[in-house]
């Protein structure tokens, strides 16, 4: 199958195109890096994004940005989205595969309000699709380290999660790229509910740079979300083998 992958040399990105080459599918890559600019919804030399879709029998959405402000969060997802599926229509695309964030249909702010901003666009639009929402990534911890500092301590969310390797999120994608639409399906999550200024404090240490890392409450909604529970996955989620100290193990060879 020949199968584009928005945001396909990021986090989770690069891995689908892995996992589709590995099991002989085409990879088109849909980010700057090949000419595609999804939030202006254009090719290579400003062409028609549908143009690039040509042929394509489905897309993987993993585009993403680095925000805290929920404008700029819905302003992303809300111009990259439209623009994909308007493309998706008129190039005759039967499926798009959208990963989403557990818990984000529920926290309406910061980085979240983008994502449901997306969810809303796929789930109300004319393209048949499915969406898998995951937990964060292994990786998270290094994302957050070193962000906020207070003196000589590095702070931490007090945050709870259960996080999932990128790698097992890149399968289930490809997985359900490969077949029928199927709107929403369960939930995807690592196998433990892990601490976050824990995983930061392991992360600093397993590369070298141990640090004082302090655990704090982030502040309004988006932190008590951070802190109650709002961010794990429901019963009967499908769960990641690779634990996050086994990702570490990995980091250190």
């Amino acid at each position: 199958m020949k199968i584009a992958v928005a945001g396909g040399t990021g986090r989770v990105g690069r891995h689908v195109v892995a996992v589709l080459r590995e099991r002989g599918h085409e990879p088109v890559v849909l980010t700057r890096s090949t000419g595609v600019d999804l939030v202006a919804g254009t090719g290579p030399g400003g062409s028609e994004l549908a143009t690039v879709l040509d042929g394509v029998d489905t897309v993987i959405d993993v585009c993403s940005l680095f925000t805290h402000d929920a404008e700029e969060a819905r302003a992303f997802f809300g111009a990259t989205t439209r623009n994909l599926l308007d493309a998706e229509l008129t190039a005759g695309v039967g499926h798009h595969v959208l990963l989403g964030i557990v818990g984000s249909n529920t926290s309406d702010h910061n980085y979240y309000a983008g994502k449901i901003v997306q969810e809303t666009l796929v789930h109300e639009g004319r393209v048949p699709w499915t969406e898998v929402r995951a937990t964060q990534f292994h990786e998270f911890a290094a994302q957050i380290y070193g962000v906020a500092k207070l003196g000589p301590f590095l702070l931490a969310p007090r945050m709870r999660s259960q996080p999932i390797a990128a790698n097992e999120v890149a399968e289930r994608l490809v997985e359900l790229a490969t077949g029928a639409p199927q709107g929403l399906v369960v939930e995807l999550a690592g196998p433990r509910e892990e601490n976050m200024a824990r995983m930061v404090r392991a992360y600093a240490t397993a590369t070298g740079k141990p640090s004082r890392i302090i655990q704090v409450p982030a502040p309004g909604p988006g932190g008590k979300a951070m802190r109650d529970g709002s961010l794990l996955p429901r019963p009967g989620a499908q769960l990641g083998k690779q634990t996050f100290d086994e990702w570490l193990s990995e980091l250190r060879e």
